[in-house]
C-alpha cells in the first residue's frame, strides 16, 4: 500500500471516530434535526413575535363551542326557569343512578344543603356562610318540577352559584333522583 494514501486513511478515520464522539459527557454530539431537538414552541403565556398583538394563547373563533360544552338554551331567569318546567329527567330511578346520585351529592352538594338536605350545610352551620342554602325538603322544592332543580343545578338559582361546569349533565339529573329519594323518605 501507498504511504501517503495509509497516511491519508488512518487520518480519515481518526477524524471520523473522533467527530462520532460527544462534545462533552452533558451534550452527546451534534443534531442532524436540530429544530427537533431544540423546540421553538412558546409557552402559553410566553410574547410570541410570529402575532400582531405578541400573544401566544389565541381566542377562540366566534361561534366555536368546545366540545365538552353542553348546549343548555336557558339563561338565569325566571322565564327560563318556568320555561324549563316542561324538561323532564330521561333517567328512571334506578339504585344504581340514586347510588351515584348522593356520591354526586356528597361531593358538591353537601357542604351547602347539608346531609339531609335540610339547607344545614357545614358552611352554613359554621357560620362561614351568612345566607341559608335552599332546605331541598321544603315543599317549595318538592313542588318543582325534575327540569326546574336542573336548571337551578345548571344556571344557579338565587345565591345559588351555576354549577353546570362542576356536575355533568347526567350526574346532575342523578342527584335530583337522589334529592327525590331524600323527599319521599322525608314526607
Amino acid at each position: 500500500m501507498n504511504r501517503p494514501v495509509a497516511y491519508f486513511s488512518v487520518i480519515l478515520v481518526t477524524a471520523l471516530v473522533s467527530s462520532s464522539c460527544d462534545r462533552d459527557r452533558n451534550n452527546p454530539g451534534y443534531d442532524y434535526f436540530p429544530d427537533m431537538a431544540y423546540s421553538k414552541a412558546y409557552e402559553t403565556y410566553d410574547p410570541n413575535p410570529n402575532f400582531t398583538d405578541s400573544q401566544t394563547l389565541r381566542t377562540p373563533v366566534e361561534g366555536s363551542v368546545s366540545r365538552e360544552a353542553e348546549l343548555y338554551p336557558y339563561q338565569r331567569t325566571e322565564e327560563d326557569m318556568l320555561r324549563a318546567a316542561s324538561i323532564s329527567n330521561p333517567l328512571l330511578p334506578d339504585s344504581q343512578y340514586i347510588s351515584r346520585g348522593k356520591e354526586v351529592y356528597e361531593n358538591t352538594c353537601l357542604h351547602c344543603h347539608g346531609a339531609s338536605a335540610d339547607g344545614k350545610g357545614q358552611l352554613f352551620v359554621s357560620g362561614k356562610y351568612t345566607f341559608p342554602p335552599a332546605n331541598l325538603l321544603s315543599e317549595k322544592i318538592v313542588n318543582r318540577t325534575d327540569g326546574q332543580m336542573y336548571h337551578a343545578i345548571t344556571v344557579g338559582y338565587g345565591i345559588m352559584e351555576p354549577h353546570g361546569i362542576i356536575v355533568r349533565p347526567d350526574d346532575r339529573w342523578k342527584v335530583i333522583l337522589y334529592i327525590r329519594s331524600l323527599q319521599a323518605k322525608n314526607q
